[in-house]
């Protein structure tokens, strides 16, 4: 799917990435028990501009998949489910204060620039944590996480990943990056 920066899919665009959410969808149904495809897709129909974003999430690596609903009958969840963090947005600092500390090899982008462009957020260690019992993600990558006010006004910012059989959270200065660090990102539909 080739990216469209009217941040809106084509008709035939949209129903590509229905077919392709909806299989994800069918085979990991453990990830979403208590949510109906019906609903899902409803909500898909009637926000084409979400639809745009889940694109973004799909064709930078991310597998977004439904994880749950806030509440009964509220928003639905999709997280990144990819096994790795996302290909297509690694090798960037944390955000643009982090890039301008950086005197030499600026990397091309920032996670929280790129979210914002994809209209998506990135998750905290709390839903970095729910999504951990979905599956194992992040064996051999790390994803920035939603780093708190605190941490950042000191300069530094949040990644995690799963080893050794548990999620481990570290600290970076804001303006690392590395080519096996992305972030992983969640939009409520």
């Amino acid at each position: 799917m080739e990216r469209n920066h009217k941040k809106l899919l084509s008709e035939s665009e949209q129903l590509e990435l229905i077919k392709i959410l909806k299989n994800r969808f069918d085979k990991n149904m453990d990830r979403h028990e208590s949510v109906k495809w019906d609903d899902v897709l409803k909500r898909l129909i009637a926000n084409p501009d979400k639809l745009w974003s889940l694109n973004e999430m799909e064709i930078s690596g991310g597998e977004p998949d439904v994880v749950g609903r806030e509440g009964s009958g509220g928003e639905i969840l999709f997280y990144d489910c990819a096994a790795e963090t996302p290909k297509g947005r690694r090798s960037v600092c944390y955000d643009q204060e982090g890039w301008e500390s950086r005197k030499d090899n600026q990397p091309e982008n920032t996670a929280i620039d790129m979210a914002a462009e994809m209209g998506i957020d990135i998750l905290n260690e709390e839903q970095y944590r729910e999504l951990q019992k979905f599956g194992i993600f992040d064996t051999k990558t790390s994803s920035w996480i939603k780093t708190p006010e605190a941490i950042r006004k000191l300069g530094g910012a949040v990644f995690a990943d799963y080893r050794y059989g548990q999620v481990f959270v570290y600290h970076n200065g804001a303006g690392s990056y590395y080519s096996a660090r992305a972030f992983r990102g969640m939009l409520r539909i």
